[in-house]
């Protein structure tokens, strides 16, 4: 009787309950799978999450600080600065997609507030690209 009773409460515990809607949705755009809970790492999850912000700041370094003073300064052409926020925009938005993706495959408990940060930063990063391209192309 008791080995019956513990196979069943291994078997409820195990049993994955329904994902709710939202996370569905989002789990589909991000192209990952719908497995087991747990399947990814949240220290890989975190480690993505440090080099996207390194990345995403790197370019803020570039854009503000790096180009417009220092680079012109020691006689830096000035006109590859559109060409490299691009460059290291287009870097930062993978990075943060990459981010997001392993805070959403490891189930990671803060995956819904990181997903508003990096998406925020994937807002800031697309508007100074766009800035950058109209640079260019005028």
């Amino acid at each position: 009787m008791a080995a019956a009773v513990m196979a069943t409460m291994n078997t409820l515990s195990t049993t994955a309950r329904p994902r709710p809607v939202p996370d569905r949705i989002l789990r589909r755009v991000l192209r990952i799978p719908d497995r087991a809970p747990g399947a990814g790492s949240v220290a890989a999850a975190q480690s993505a999450f440090s080099r996207s912000m390194i990345v995403s700041g790197t370019r803020c370094l570039l854009t503000y600080v790096v180009l417009p003073f220092v680079a012109p300064a020691v006689g830096v052409a000035t006109g590859i600065g559109p060409i490299l926020g691009l460059l290291v925009g287009a870097a930062a938005l993978a990075t943060n997609v990459i981010s997001m993706r392993r805070f959403w495959m490891a189930e990671h408990r803060w995956r819904w507030v990181y997903t508003v940060v990096a998406l925020s930063v994937m807002v800031l990063v697309g508007v100074l690209m766009a800035h950058d391209l109209r640079e260019l192309l005028t």
